[in-house]
Parts: C-alpha cells; structure tokens; sequence
C-alpha cells in the first residue's frame, strides 16, 4: 500500500491558528459533492434548524442530516461550509455568532471590531 493508498482523498491536517487540537483542520483534496436538497421541518418555537452539510469520514464524503437546535438570543447561527485552502478543501464548523460578522466570538476584539459592543 502507498502513501497516496493510505490517505485516500485526505491532503493535509494542520492545527493552525485559534484552533485547539480537538478541532484539528483537515485539508481533503476532492471537493465536496453539491449540497443535498433537504425540506425543513415545520417551525418549532424557541429552535433553529441547522442545514445538513456532506462530511469527512476520513476516506469519503457523508451526508450529515439537518436538525434542530435551542435557539440562543441575541445570536445568529453561521452555517458549516467546505472552502478551497491550500491546494484543497476545508470544513469551516458553524456556531453561534453574536454580532453577524462572521468572525468566530472567541476571535473578536472589543476595541477593533465596531460590530461588538
């Protein structure tokens, strides 16, 4: 079995940046199928759906299903999205952003961001 064998579509995994070790980066090098249709439930009060989006296995891509979660005020929720990065492909994880910048909440700065307060 060759190196390229054993990785499958898997390019690199980084720990860069604000990223904890938990949240290691991998880097595949095929780009993810398109976004599968999915029908969103009737609404629920005090929840927020959550779009399904194809995932990593480490060998392929699987659809992980859309689904609902407790809705946080003041929030507004960023989706999970796949974006081209070095030479391949990369999974930014969704989460709860509280002043719609897109900037992870950890990551923003008081006195540099004018969207926090």
């Amino acid at each position: 079995m060759n190196k390229r064998d054993f990785l499958g579509g898997l390019l690199a995994v980084s720990f860069g940046g604000w990223m904890s070790a938990a949240e290691a980066q991998v880097i595949v090098r095929v780009a993810p199928p398109p976004p599968r249709e999915e029908r969103m439930p009737p609404m629920r009060r005090g929840m927020v759906w959550i779009p399904g989006i194809w995932d990593w296995s480490g060998r392929r891509y699987v659809w992980r299903t859309g689904h609902w979660v407790p809705e946080r005020r003041g929030h507004r929720w960023r989706e999970d999205r796949w974006v081209p990065r070095n030479g391949g492909w990369a999974r930014e994880r969704g989460g709860w952003d509280r002043d719609g910048d897109g900037v992870p909440n950890r990551m923003d700065a008081r006195p540099n961001n004018p969207h926090r307060q």
